[in-house]
């Protein structure tokens, strides 16, 4: 996720933003990338530092951040699960900090981004942060209480799109269809559907509703999908249990 952000922001800087530096273990220390923050020279001092490390590594590596540059920098998180207080704890309580939760249609530049913010971020750094967000995709800014809720729904959320594209297009081979027609068939009549939901004001509701004649086969199918313990109760507890696991990461 750090990598398609990079690449969008070097792509289309934002605010007049145009020199990045990267922090990445993974990285000997060449050009904008440094292999931890002792090797990046002392006379760069960044207004913005985004994290992108794992949930689990932060604890470990943001007392060397709040040493070397205190609070001056506007901090982003993109760590599931990682609250506020837990920046603050590590940063100190005047740091300002922003959680951010993208997904993964950041790398074609269609993510939608939730973010919530400490109390001390003035309105120029929350039009900065949007900014930065807004060139690989849409920002919605929430209360941080509904921050797992965000992270279950749009960050977790291409991985069941892609769950129902694999499983439509198996269901299209079982039927017959040729492996290539069956996934051309899923994919396009997803991307077309998603493309009428966008454009016309109607609730998803009154749209399916508008596509299911009675007696026929869509509604045959539906019954299927609409039962007791069908895909709305599934998708509900999925959501559960990724809200669950977030507030565990905490």
């Amino acid at each position: 996720m750090g990598s398609a952000m990079l690449a969008s922001w070097r792509k289309n800087p934002a605010n007049n933003i145009s020199e990045f530096y990267v922090i990445d273990p993974k990285h000997s220390a060449h050009g904008l990338f440094f292999s931890d923050l002792d090797s990046l020279p002392k006379n760069i001092n960044p207004g913005i530092i985004v994290f992108a490390a794992k949930p689990q590594q932060l604890a470990e590596i943001l007392p060397q951040y709040k040493k070397r540059f205190g609070n001056s920098p506007l901090y982003i998180s993109i760590a599931a699960g990682k609250t506020l207080a837990f920046f603050t704890q590590h940063l100190g309580s005047d740091v300002k900090i922003i959680r951010a939760m993208p997904n993964t249609p950041a790398l074609v530049g269609k993510a939608i981004t939730g973010l919530c913010h400490t109390p001390n971020i003035d309105e120029s750094q929350k039009n900065q942060a949007t900014a930065l967000i807004e060139t690989f995709g849409k920002a919605v800014w929430v209360a941080e209480s509904d921050m797992d809720a965000v992270t279950a729904i749009s960050g977790s959320g291409p991985a069941y799109v892609l769950l129902f594209l694999e499983s439509l297009t198996k269901a299209g081979i079982n039927a017959g269809l040729a492996p290539d027609i069956a996934q051309a068939l899923a994919l396009e009549m997803t991307h077309g559907t998603i493309h009428l939901a966008s454009k016309i004001p109607e609730t998803f509701e009154k749209l399916r509703h508008n596509v299911t004649s009675k007696g026929g086969t869509t509604e045959a199918a539906l019954n299927i999908l609409m039962s007791e313990n069908g895909i709305e109760k599934l998708l509900d507890d999925a959501v559960k249990a990724a809200i669950k696991r977030a507030k565990e990461l905490a």
